[in-house]
């Protein structure tokens, strides 16, 4: 956490700052939170800031969930904010001078609140801690810029960026202002972006981050870029989405790949097969972790795909996998294992949406892999390169999907029944919402033809 000293050194050396933004993620990946003087910088350390506890439960629209059993149900206790260590940073592109910082949450009485994504997947990084074991991880996250528009309106690509242009240097190039604005901002705030590429769609980017022996931070950083993105975007008259699929028809969805691999006490990877590969080069930790993630992946999908739109990308021939399968040099799996020995022998998990909140998918991720490493699981047959994938079919509809999770065992483990309980209800809140509403294109293929 930070400490009291921290602040005022942080203000000597922005004395310009005139606000603190504090933000608390809640289980949607949307920042609440408050604005602080930096005046009041003796409460920001001290415990001393108090948010409902049922601000983490909040549907996509801000609305309370009463079947959470939280807000006024029990009364709408307050949880006591703590400062992120390492999140305290000035905001290059606000209009004026503020900085943020990420909060992360205790109960009145001092324990972790258990409806803090934060906090779920602290509880993954310390399972595996027991074990002897470190995450190092890296995510790769996809985002739209996109012209502004009305509000609700259909997104309209950058001028001069209406086709394809995956790797296209031009694509970078028209948009250059914006992108190095991103960059350096990420630079500012100590975020470890690496490449940034043009990808398939219409205004579509990659950003790539360093791998990190410290999986919250991983997840700190992919939260706090999505909403650098966002305001760098704004600043240059443009919008930014991490919508898992903006665009209907061909055009790309937007996924967040996360890459992980395991070190011992001693900083070995426990997953290089140059060590303790079987007979394919494989070793056994390497395997059983596939076959963790790929037996949790349907389990857990309502969390690697939360939303509606979500599941617009498990499309047949795209690169959104849409079985559980896996192999070594193949971008049509759910895991690809993209080196099996030396220190960068790895999975790569790739189902995620951009929309998904990332110390959640991270928590899901780093559950399915100890599970793989509790049961010693063994994977299917992987898929050749260059051959059809074939496997058992992942979710292709919402409900399903949070059907599924509602009865898992291995989902209320990872996460905690005060947890599972409360995200079941929320993505049955939303389903309900959007159920009853009237879509346009039911209105056009319908209104006037019965």
């Amino acid at each position: 956490m930070i400490s009291l000293s921290d602040l005022p050194a942080f203000l000597a050396k922005h004395p310009e700052t005139e606000r603190i933004e504090l933000l608390f993620p809640d289980m949607n990946g949307v920042m609440r939170g408050k604005w602080y003087s930096p005046d009041s910088i003796d409460k920001l350390a001290g415990g001393k800031v108090r948010l409902p506890m049922s601000t983490y439960a909040l549907d996509i629209a801000g609305n309370d969930v009463d079947g959470t059993g939280l807000a006024l149900a029990s009364g709408d206790p307050d949880g006591y904010g703590w400062p992120v260590a390492g999140t305290l940073a000035v905001k290059p592109w606000s209009p004026s001078p503020a900085a943020q910082v990420l909060m992360t949450m205790t109960t009145p009485g001092g324990a972790p609140c258990a409806y803090d994504p934060r906090t779920r997947l602290a509880e993954a990084v310390a399972r595996l801690a027991a074990r002897g074991l470190t995450a190092v991880v890296a995510t790769e996250l996809e985002f739209y810029l996109h012209a502004p528009g009305e509000p609700g309106a259909a997104p309209v690509p950058p001028k001069g960026l209406e086709g394809a242009q995956v790797y296209d240097m031009s694509a970078v190039a028209s948009l250059a202002p914006c992108l190095e604005d991103i960059q350096h901002a990420c630079a500012v705030q100590g975020i470890g972006a690496d490449v940034l590429i043009a990808e398939f769609g219409p205004g579509q980017f990659e950003i790539n981050f360093h791998h990190t022996a410290d999986a919250l931070a991983m997840a700190d950083q992919s939260i706090l870029f999505k909403r650098l993105v966002k305001g760098c975007a704004r600043a240059h008259d443009l919008r930014a989405s991490f919508m898992a699929k903006p665009y209907g028809g061909d055009h790309a969805g937007s996924g967040m790949h996360a890459h992980v691999s395991l070190i011992d006490a001693a900083g070995a990877n426990v997953f290089d097969g140059a060590r303790s590969g079987g007979a394919d080069g494989i070793a056994a930790p390497l395997r059983h972790a596939v076959g963790g993630a790929l037996a949790t992946m349907r389990p857990l999908q309502a969390v690697f795909a939360p939303h509606a739109n979500s599941y617009r990308r498990f499309q047949p021939g795209s690169y959104a996998p849409t079985v559980a399968a896996w192999g070594l040099d193949h971008r049509g799996v759910a895991v690809r294992l993209p080196e099996t020995a030396g220190p960068g022998a790895r999975l790569e998990h790739r189902i995620c949406g951009a929309d998904v909140n990332p110390y959640l998918a991270l928590a899901g991720i780093l559950g399915g892999i100890e599970a793989g490493l509790d049961g010693a699981v063994e994977p299917p047959a992987p898929v050749a390169a260059g051959a059809a994938v074939t496997g058992a079919r992942l979710h292709h509809d919402w409900l399903s999907a949070v059907e599924e999770f509602r009865e898992s065992g291995i989902a209320r483990r990872i996460f905690g029944e005060a947890f599972h309980h409360a995200y079941v209800e929320l993505r049955r809140s939303e389903i309900a919402m959007l159920a009853a509403e009237v879509s346009d294109v039911e209105y056009r293929t319908y209104l006037h033809k019965l």
